[in-house]
């Protein structure tokens, strides 16, 4: 096996791994992925990010592995009360989150958790983007969630597939932490511990 192990199922975060010129294998994690009422996007993100590596680095023990994993969040006001949202579940919840996203400036955080199974040392953090996202029709919500774009994807759009024409412009952190891995980041965690081949 490869020294590095993806624990994603997400295949946008593999290839944007493999654009990096990493070597790894995939492990997908099992977790509850609910999170106390109050949680912040930040710190709500960050906290599956390790709970995902955790659960992965379990498979390990008395192997060295690095254990990567992430988990994006789409944090928004709706009648002004935050929401965050994970990945819709059915077309109902596509088409709410979308309508609560239409125009406006939300904000999308990638949480990133890496763990070194020889030892349990952990690194994690987490990138922010605000996304500007235009009044979005109902006719294109409806267009959007016919598609089945929106599956498997937090707050229920992918923005380097066709929802790029929902969004005006982004701020802050880059178009891979939406999409769902802060390359960047993700390299300087794996080289904080010392992983092969990584490098910021």
């Amino acid at each position: 096996m490869a020294a590095i192990v993806l624990a994603s199922a997400s295949p946008r975060r593999r290839e944007l791994l493999a654009a990096a010129g990493l070597a790894f294998d995939v492990v997908v994690p099992a977790v509850d992925e609910t999170l106390r009422e109050g949680t912040s996007a930040e710190d709500g993100a960050r906290a599956l990010a390790e709970r995902k590596a955790r659960a992965v680095a379990e498979r390990f023990a008395g192997a060295e592995r690095w254990v990567l994993a992430a988990d994006t969040i789409v944090a928004v006001d709706v009648a002004g009360l935050p929401r965050l949202l994970g990945k819709p579940e059915n077309e109902f919840q596509a088409r709410q989150m979308l309508g609560w996203l239409s125009n406006t400036r939300h904000r999308v955080v990638t949480g990133v958790a890496v763990l070194r199974t020889r030892d349990g040392q952990l690194a994690s953090g987490f990138e922010r983007t605000f996304v500007h996202m235009r009044a979005i029709t109902a006719a294109e919500v409806e267009e959007y969630v016919a598609s089945g774009e929106w599956r498997d994807k937090a707050g229920g759009y992918a923005i380097q597939e066709t929802a790029d024409r929902f969004v005006s412009r982004l701020e802050e952190g880059g178009f891979d932490n939406v999409v769902g891995l802060p390359v960047r980041l993700a390299l300087e965690l794996l080289t904080r511990l010392d992983a092969p081949c990584a490098r910021p």
